[in-house]
C-alpha cells in the first residue's frame, strides 16, 4: 500500500466540503442541495464514479469552481468521492442538507484552510483515510480570544 498526501486546491474567497458518498444521482442531488439551501451561492461539485465508466461526474453554476472541483477530484483519485467549492457562502449554511443527501456516507472536512487528502492506493484503487485540514493549535484562547471569537460572531451576523 501507498499512502499520499493530496493538496486541495481552494480558490480564493472559498470553501471547500469534501466527502464520500455511493450512488452515480450524488452530483445533481448535491446541486439541489446547494441551490436550495442559499440563493445567490455560487459552486462547483466533482463525484468520482466508483464502477461502470469510473467518470468524475460534476455539476454546479460557477464554472471556475466546477473546474476547480474537478481538478481536486481528479488529484484524489478516490472512487465515490465529492467535492464542493462554494462562495457567496459559508459550509454551516449547506452542510445539514449535504448529509441529509441519502448517498452521502461522510463529509470529511468543510474548510477554507488550506487542506491535504490523506489517500491509500492498493492494487484495487485509491481511498481517503481522512484529511488534514488546517495548522497544529498553537495555545488555548484566554479572555481576550473569547471576546475577539464572540465579536466576530456577531459581526457576520451568527449570533445575536
Amino acid at each position: 500500500m501507498e499512502l499520499h498526501n493530496v493538496p486541495l486546491e481552494i480558490p480564493e474567497n472559498c470553501n471547500l466540503i469534501f466527502g464520500h458518498s455511493h450512488f452515480i444521482k450524488t452530483v445533481e442531488d448535491l446541486a439541489e442541495a446547494m441551490v436550495t439551501s442559499v440563493p445567490g451561492i455560487e459552486f462547483g461539485i466533482a463525484f468520482c464514479e466508483a464502477s461502470q465508466d469510473r467518470l468524475i461526474r460534476h455539476d454546479g453554476n460557477h464554472d471556475e469552481l466546477r473546474q476547480a472541483a474537478i481538478r481536486n477530484a481528479r488529484n484524489v483519485g478516490s472512487g465515490h468521492t465529492f467535492v464542493i467549492l462554494i462562495r457567496k457562502a459559508f459550509p454551516v449554511n449547506v452542510l445539514h442538507a449535504i448529509k441529509s443527501c441519502q448517498e452521502v456516507c461522510t463529509v470529511f472536512c468543510a474548510t477554507a484552510n488550506p487542506v491535504e487528502a490523506i489517500v491509500a492506493e492498493t492494487p484495487a484503487g485509491r481511498g481517503v483515510l481522512g484529511v488534514i485540514d488546517g495548522e497544529t493549535p498553537l495555545g488555548v484562547e484566554d479572555q481576550t480570544h473569547i471576546g475577539i471569537r464572540k465579536d466576530f460572531l456577531r459581526k457576520i451576523q451568527y449570533k445575536r
